[in-house]
């Protein structure tokens, strides 16, 4: 698989892409190692950036991180998003014989780690909005992400697992559930890190 394929398409055409996703028959490692690990990088680079160059208001005043604390964050960012998509694709996959999911097991791991992989795709182009970190901004550009990404969801699963829409509309409520628990748990595992004191460090005037 070449690397970073199809992410033009699921913008463009989302439905024709789902098809050409099905189609490729890939190992699962395959499609999660030729774009995860690039898409991972964007919003980390660019979050260092903005939080040791550009700044944003903290008690309103402009504010910066130390360039290794900013590090640090970006590193620990980043594997945890390579983690999280890694996860939810195997959640994904662990449903599908619950939702009647045809296919041997190889196929069904490879279309729960697409799945997994694609419709986290616009979260992380949109994350590099964070070269500019300003709340409201970053709020809304990530939220609309989100968004698309739902609807990539429910758009994706009757196509890319050949499911009618009515077992489709319950396998996708089900994954959304399972992100959403994800990403409160990371939210825990963030506030541990900061007690732990594993936390930004602020740059002194």
């Amino acid at each position: 698989m070449k690397l970073l394929s199809h992410t033009i398409g699921i913008f463009t055409n989302p439905d024709r892409e789902w098809q050409a996703i099905r189609s490729d028959k890939h190992s699962f490692l395959q499609v999660f190692f030729s774009h995860v690990p690039i898409l991972a990088l964007l919003p980390c680079i660019a979050g260092y950036i903005g939080v040791t160059r550009i700044g944003f208001e903290l008690g309103g005043h402009l504010t910066k991180l130390t360039p290794a604390s900013a590090a640090v964050l970006a590193v620990v960012t980043y594997f945890a998003m390579l983690v999280g998509v890694y996860l939810l694709g195997e959640f994904i996959n662990w449903m599908a014989k619950s939702y009647g999911v045809e296919g041997d097991e190889p196929t069904r791991h490879y279309e729960g780690t697409a799945l997994a992989v694609f419709v986290t795709t616009p979260i992380f182009l949109a994350s590099m909005v964070v070269i500019y970190p300003h709340l409201w901004l970053v709020t809304a550009v990530v939220g609309l992400a989100g968004v698309y990404s739902v609807y990539l969801i429910y758009e994706g699963i009757p196509i890319l697992m050949n499911m009618s829409k009515e077992r489709a509309f319950l396998y996708a409520g089900a994954v959304i559930t399972v992100a959403l628990v994800m990403m409160v748990t990371v939210m825990i595992g963030s506030v541990i890190l900061w007690t732990m004191g594993i936390g930004p460090v602020y740059q002194h005037a």
